[in-house]
């Protein structure tokens, strides 16, 4: 019978959505705070931030509502960060930047109007312009083996071949090859590091607000969050038999945004890949138990997080394009599906490839970043060729 599977399964899977997640995007999220302004310092603090704020998410949902709701941070929306680059304002800016995208995700769990208007956008538009966001990490893996074909073609190896016999663990067992690669290159320099590194504390950061920053950082960053993550992750979740609950999901996310920004996390949301992994089947036959792998998956980041300023220094004592490599192998699948859903529909198509190129061009006007200049062009195009 399908209760009579141990306890144990369910939370070996939210065990294992919370190492793939982390694993897979943890270095998208410090290259992104590291392009908008962050030292080392407080880009591992923010990357500790988030992995706090989304798994205390994950156990207050999952534990309320008895659903296998899963929260993560934000992927695209650091990708957005990587091409946004560093605002005016500075890392201060930025993280004023966070705490508006974390006003907007309340505002939208109190006016569920805005969730709508935001589902509104074209998915061509929306997906192009996150494609056009993702394609300049997507190429550091290429550019990569011919800047550092020792450290990268290991790291691209390790990846394809598990790729083929392993998909789910591919960008993790990548990591560990890159994180192999690290270790060889310390040894062979002699490199040393204090041990008070690897040492999990949060730095937290007085905002300050910038028009730039607002209308460049803030505004494309809660249009992706929404668009890419907390819509898909509802109806994926709803493809397994839970509705989840709007309103509180939108809540309790915006309020852990919230309370991550100053110490430099840019945003969390409803999961949506990984989600399927604590809502499947495979989680557990009975459907009613693996909002314990929920749960799971919520411990399981608030441990990983100890860890926050491990990766970090990784990050930092990496030879050169190692690291932006495993990002970009991280992103192969969202920009392949970004792509694809941006130009699956003939009459959306030109639209959609101006919104592409505009957002891959990184261009900056006023201080405003591509990724918002990328919706105006595309929806301008989309209006005078589509009026009605």
């Amino acid at each position: 019978m399908a209760g009579s599977a141990p306890l144990s399964r369910p939370i070996l899977a939210g065990v294992v959505t919370a190492l793939v997640g982390f694993t897979s995007s943890f270095a998208v999220v410090l290259t992104g705070l590291d392009a908008v302004g962050a030292n080392a310092a407080q880009a591992a603090s923010g990357l500790l931030a988030v992995s706090l704020t989304m798994g205390l998410a994950c156990v207050v949902l999952a534990w309320r509502y008895r659903m296998p709701i899963t929260v993560a941070w934000s992927t695209p929306g650091a990708a957005l960060l990587v091409a946004t680059g560093t605002v005016e304002g500075g890392w201060p800016a930025a993280v004023g930047a966070f705490l508006v995208t974390a006003v907007l995700i309340l505002f939208t769990a109190l006016w569920p109007a805005l969730g709508t208007l935001i589902a509104r956008i074209p998915p061509s538009i929306a997906q192009a312009m996150l494609a056009g966001v993702l394609l300049p990490l997507c190429l550091a893996p290429i550019t990569g083996m011919v800047a550092n074909p020792w450290g990268v073609v290991p790291v691209v190896l390790t990846w394809l071949v598990c790729a083929r016999f392993a998909p789910r663990w591919a960008v993790p067992l990548a990591f560990v090859a890159a994180t192999v690669v690290v270790t060889v290159s310390l040894i062979g320099d002699g490199g040393k590091f204090s041990p008070g590194r690897l040492l999990p504390q949060l730095e937290f950061t007085a905002p300050t607000f910038t028009i730039g920053a607002v209308i460049g950082l803030a505004l494309p960053l809660f249009i992706v969050t929404m668009a890419s993550q907390n819509v898909p992750g509802i109806a994926i979740m709803r493809s397994f038999g839970y509705e989840v609950p709007w309103r509180p999901a939108m809540f309790v996310t915006g309020v852990g945004t919230a309370l991550g920004a100053t110490a430099g996390g840019h945003a969390i949301n409803l999961a949506a890949i990984s989600a399927a992994l604590a809502a499947s089947p495979d989680a557990d036959p009975d459907p009613k138990r693996r909002w314990v792998a929920g749960v799971s998956t919520g411990v399981s980041y608030l441990v990983l997080g100890a860890s926050s300023a491990a990766f970090a220094t990784l990050v930092v004592l990496a030879p050169t394009a190692v690291i932006p490599a495993v990002a970009g192998l991280a992103l192969f699948a969202a920009f392949g599906s970004s792509v694809q859903q941006a130009i699956q529909d003939p009459h959306e198509r030109l639209p959609a490839v101006v919104t592409f190129l505009v957002a891959a061009s990184g261009i900056a006007v006023f201080g405003v970043s591509a990724a918002f200049w990328a919706l105006v062009a595309g929806l301008l195009i989309r209006t005078t060729l589509h009026p009605r």
